[in-house]
């Protein structure tokens, strides 16, 4: 790269982005700089952005990476941050992976730099608390945190379709699923985000048959154990029902375990119950779980 030509600022990195009103660390191990990342604010009113995050190669999957997102988010949250961003070489796709496991989600355009290595960048953003509907760019990025978000509601003894011991790789799956029918305009998908990580999802199945264009079958509401109690569940529900309803979803329906967390909520927002069925569903550890099914008509 042409340092003083593309990225003079390198010349005096804190002093950089100090003035910018943001901050810069490095982690030095034996003396040597081994890592280094900063934020600034970047674009609109509340976002900043993570630069510079890299790494020695000798201590990738050390757990350092991590430690300096960590900190950094941190910074921009007691600075008033509501939302983080960043951009990634299309190259990268390790550095993609990780930022998708700490929730970050495809957003944007690629980005052109013409700079002398010719890159293209990705953009990457994520609010800090709130709910963002995805598009099919998002839902695919989204995989890796949908994936622990699932698979800890399974273990944590949810009955949600699947059964344990559940492998990731299983969870993944699913997800990539979800993602391509988020593709095809056959589902709704929203993420729910608590101290800016991705703990939270529900869908809306667009895909019903012909002669209900007006209805939805909303499912998988899944807050992960740790955002719990934050009122992200009830969030996400209200704005799957916005959404719907911009899609041109008038009725919505769904089931949930009988005496679950999830009815008493499906209660309290006015959601009408249809009957019991029971011994619908095995629970995960393995006890017969009945159903309650719900609906609820929207209106404009």
């Amino acid at each position: 790269m042409d340092v003083d030509g593309e990225m003079p600022e390198m010349r005096a990195p804190a002093s950089h982005f100090a003035a910018r009103g943001g901050a810069l660390w490095v982690a030095e191990a034996d003396g040597v700089v081994v890592g280094v990342i900063g934020t600034a604010p970047e674009g609109a009113a509340g976002n900043w952005e993570v630069h510079r995050l890299y790494v020695a190669r000798a201590l990738r999957g050390s757990g350092l990476a991590a430690n300096l997102l960590d900190m950094a988010e941190g910074y921009a949250r007691t600075e008033g941050a509501t939302s983080l961003s960043l951009h990634s070489d299309t190259r990268f796709d390790r550095a993609h992976r990780f930022y998708e496991k700490f929730g970050y989600l495809r957003s944007g355009p690629v980005r052109v730099v013409a700079d002398l290595s010719n890159t293209l960048e990705f953009g990457y953003a994520k609010p800090v608390d709130g709910v963002v509907a995805m598009d099919a760019a998002a839902a695919a990025s989204a995989e890796f945190a949908l994936a622990e978000v699932l698979r800890a509601c399974v273990l944590g003894g949810a009955s949600v379709s699947f059964m344990p011991p559940f492998p990731i790789e299983e969870a993944r799956a699913f997800w990539r699923r979800m993602a391509k029918q988020v593709a095809a305009g056959e589902r709704i998908l929203l993420g729910g985000y608590a101290d800016g990580a991705l703990v939270g999802t529900v869908a809306v199945d667009l895909g019903l048959p012909q002669n209900q264009p007006h209805h939805g079958a909303v499912q998988k509401l899944l807050v992960h154990p740790r955002g719990r109690r934050h009122g992200l569940a009830r969030a996400l529900m209200r704005r799957a029902e916005q959404e719907a309803l911009a899609a041109g979803r008038t009725l919505l329906t769904l089931d949930t375990a009988r005496g679950s967390a999830a009815e008493a909520l499906y209660r309290d927002e006015n959601w009408t119950e249809v009957g019991v069925i029971p011994r619908y569903a095995l629970n995960p550890d393995g006890s017969w779980c009945d159903t309650v099914v719900f609906y609820k008509h929207l209106a404009a």
